[in-house]
């Protein structure tokens, strides 16, 4: 094992340092921020949000993994676990403390891992883990959700879709993460004049929230192989005959990007029927939760992938698209390479260390090509290995640094 990171790590109080806005290559137009560090190094302030269920497991192995890759390509990381979600509830009574909040806001990426469980259901909504997760997007203003879904060659035969759909999948999924219905005013649920209750939400989006979003997807398409699909259900819903006329008015801005449209419902059946005519999509925050979630089946199980949340400016928060899954939280059972691949993300995307990133990303390929498999996407003639196991092979791929074949 290459020499342990300088690391430190603090349970609440985060105390003011001086930071400098520094520009570097970076897949997204994002600022990153970077603390002054040793001579030749730089260090970053990351918050680590384990949450419930399954979360503190994955979270453990991500920061182990994020701090050995930094550390190889000289980058020091300084930690500091907030609670959140369900976490919270039990230990503040809210679940979005507002430490929380003010730490995740004076960092330089946040690293998520899962909230929500059987424990909380039965809560009033702004009592519910889920609030918190919401309010932590907001409090951080991260608009653009960044969903990749690939069929690894390696578990191509863990997708539930025939090979021949499945093979050569890689595709992105921009989802606007800040408006929409799970935002939109006025809401709620009322008696109306015959006395039955009525629940109402309100789907709503102004001309620069499209915009915005629709920008990042076409410089997104851009970087990958210039075809942007926007879905929406401009047929029926005027939220969305807006946000399709602005998505085609910006399409002129990026002549060498293919736009396309496409309605939620056929995109839906799309996805199942031929995933690979689909490049880079681009839609709304209800579409992009149901369609992302589709997406991942595709890939063989939702444990493998992550995802990204970026703010025009400020920290970036880092998740894996899987939930707390109490069932199996503290039993070894949890898949991490989603959170694992979710560091990457924040490397790549929240920091703009593409190298650190590519280097676990090769890792998680090593640790597949050598046959371990968790149960979610364990097949005949692997190897079966625990959350704590994968880890630790991701770990030794880390070190090695061998380029992994994809």
């Amino acid at each position: 094992m290459a020499a342990a990171l300088q690391t430190n790590i603090r349970p609440v109080k985060f105390p003011a340092t001086l930071r400098a806005l520094t520009k570097q290559s970076s897949p997204a137009p994002f600022r990153v921020r970077c603390a002054a560090a040793s001579p030749g190094k730089k260090r970053y302030n990351i918050t680590l949000l384990p949450g419930d269920g399954i979360g503190p497991e994955v979270i453990s192995i991500a920061k182990n993994v994020l701090q050995q890759a930094g550390s190889l390509e000289g980058l020091e990381f300084s930690f500091q676990e907030m609670p959140v979600g369900g976490a919270a509830l039990d230990l503040v009574g809210v679940p979005l403390p507002e430490e929380t909040v003010s730490a995740a806001k004076e960092s330089d990426a946040v690293l998520l891992g899962a909230i929500g469980g059987y424990k909380w259901d039965k809560n009033e909504k702004h009592l519910k883990p889920e609030t918190g997760l919401l309010q932590l997007r907001a409090g951080l203003k991260v608009f653009a959700n960044l969903r990749p879904a690939t069929v690894l060659p390696q578990l191509v035969d863990a997708s539930t879709l025939k090979r021949e759909v499945a093979e050569g999948v890689d595709l992105m999924v921009v989802r606007e993460l800040t408006g929409g219905i799970y935002f939109g005013v006025p809401r709620g649920i009322k008696t109306n004049e015959n006395g039955e209750e009525v629940g109402y939400n309100t789907e709503v989006y102004a001309a620069h929230e499209i915009d915005r979003i629709a920008r990042v997807a076409f410089e997104t398409a851009r970087k990958r192989r210039g075809k942007l699909c926007s879905v929406d259900k401009a047929n029926v819903l005027d939220a969305s005959i807006l946000w399709r006329r602005r998505v085609t008015a910006l399409a002129a801005e990026y002549p060498d990007v293919e736009l396309s449209h496409m309605y939620v419902d056929n995109a839906a059946m799309q996805l199942v029927r031929d995933p690979k005519q689909f490049d880079t999509i681009v839609t709304n925050n209800i579409f992009g939760d149901i369609l992302s979630d589709e997406a991942s089946m595709i890939t063989g199980s939702i444990g493998m992938l992550p995802s990204a949340s970026l703010s025009d400016s400020g920290p970036g928060l880092f998740e894996p698209i899987h939930g707390s899954a109490p069932d199996i939280a503290g039993q070894d059972k949890a898949n991490p390479l989603a959170t694992i691949l979710s560091a990457a993300m924040l490397l790549k995307y929240g920091l703009g260390e593409e190298k650190a990133a590519k280097r676990i990303e090769d890792a998680v390929l090593g640790a597949l090509n050598k046959g371990f498999r968790t149960g979610d996407i364990y097949s005949a003639g692997t190897k079966l290995v625990g959350c704590k196991e994968m880890g630790e092979e991701v770990l030794k791929s880390v070190d090695s640094h061998v380029q992994a074949s994809v």
